[in-house]
């Protein structure tokens, strides 16, 4: 087992790699750096190789892939996860292993939106987006995380171990913040300076699609995670549009009248009553298996220190 891991998950840096490879392993004098090249068209790999990393590759395209793929293989005391377009500075990483060796962390989240980011980053929507998602999830889960979407973190074994990854692509740093809010795991926060990418080096996201992408998995997230309260939103929703209808124009009318004069949307509202009797009944029945899930979540805790433990 390696005492500290730096897992740089890649899609053609080869303008950048060679650096941040170089600068983790003089900022941390005793980890491993595992450079995984996701189907680069350039000689990332070569280069990264060249610059003392272990090279390897993940071909299903997507950084939750790569992830996924780098927390299977790799056995470490602490893991470093940061992008390689030589964005994030490796002198913050100490203190992010510090946190984790040493007082027991899970995840370390390197901030950028405290510092730098809204004055390096050029572009407008990705920085509404950051603050958009983090005022979602913070509201939604009740927490206080600075950074969701930041590409640089700092993990224990146990958060790698037992962390299921589902997301295939740029989404799983949401996945990952919202998996350790729920599941009760120790979150710190570090600030850090964010660097836009040098010149010559292209930004893989779309703005867009993947922020659509990514409001598409809190929203999934939020009905695994929290399913009593999603189901409860939806049966009030449903509830609410039933007695605006049916009142305004089942009830009153028949208070002048005395003649139910549209019955087919008095049978409209009677079902969607029941459909948000029925949301509402389904919510407190997956709350109940979720709250299984967790009971079961923290045999495998204890199952992966053991393990931990005895690979040392």
């Amino acid at each position: 087992m390696d005492k500290v891991a730096v897992l740089i998950p890649c899609y053609n840096e080869s303008k950048t790699i060679e650096k941040v490879v170089t600068d983790f392993k003089n900022s941390l004098k005793d980890c491993v750096v595992y450079v995984y090249d996701n189907n680069s068209t350039d000689d990332t790999a070569a280069i990264a190789e060249k610059a003392g990393a272990v090279v390897r590759h993940e071909y299903q395209q997507g950084k939750g892939n790569v992830v996924r793929r780098m927390f299977q293989e790799i056995e470490a005391e602490c893991y470093i996860i940061v992008d390689g377009d030589d964005t994030y500075p490796a002198e913050y990483a100490a203190e992010m292993v510090d946190k984790v060796l040493n007082r027991q962390t899970d995840m370390v989240v390197g901030d950028r939106l405290s510092s730098t980011y809204f004055q390096e980053n050029k572009r407008p929507f990705h920085n509404f987006g950051n603050s958009l998602v983090r005022f979602c999830i913070n509201k939604i889960f009740k927490c206080d995380i600075k950074d969701i979407m930041t590409g640089y973190r700092a993990f224990s074994y146990r958060f790698i171990k037992t962390f299921p990854v589902l997301s295939r692509g740029f989404e799983i740093e949401t996945e990952m913040t919202i998996h350790a809010i729920s599941m009760n795991m120790s979150v710190e926060n570090v600030i850090i300076e964010y660097r836009d990418r040098p010149e010559g080096s292209e930004s893989k996201l779309n703005t867009f699609s993947d922020g659509m992408r990514v409001l598409k998995t809190i929203l999934n997230l939020f009905r695994n995670y929290r399913p009593l309260q999603f189901f409860s939103l939806v049966a009030a929703i449903l509830l609410i549009i039933d007695l605006v209808v049916f009142i305004s124009q089942v009830w009153l009318p028949f208070r002048e009248t005395h003649v139910v004069e549209k019955f087919p949307t008095l049978i409209v509202c009677g079902f969607v009553g029941l459909s948000a009797l029925l949301s509402f009944f389904s919510g407190m029945i997956l709350d109940s298996l979720w709250q299984k899930e967790r009971r079961e979540f923290e045999f495998r805790l204890k199952q992966a220190m053991r393990y931990g433990k005895k690979t040392k």
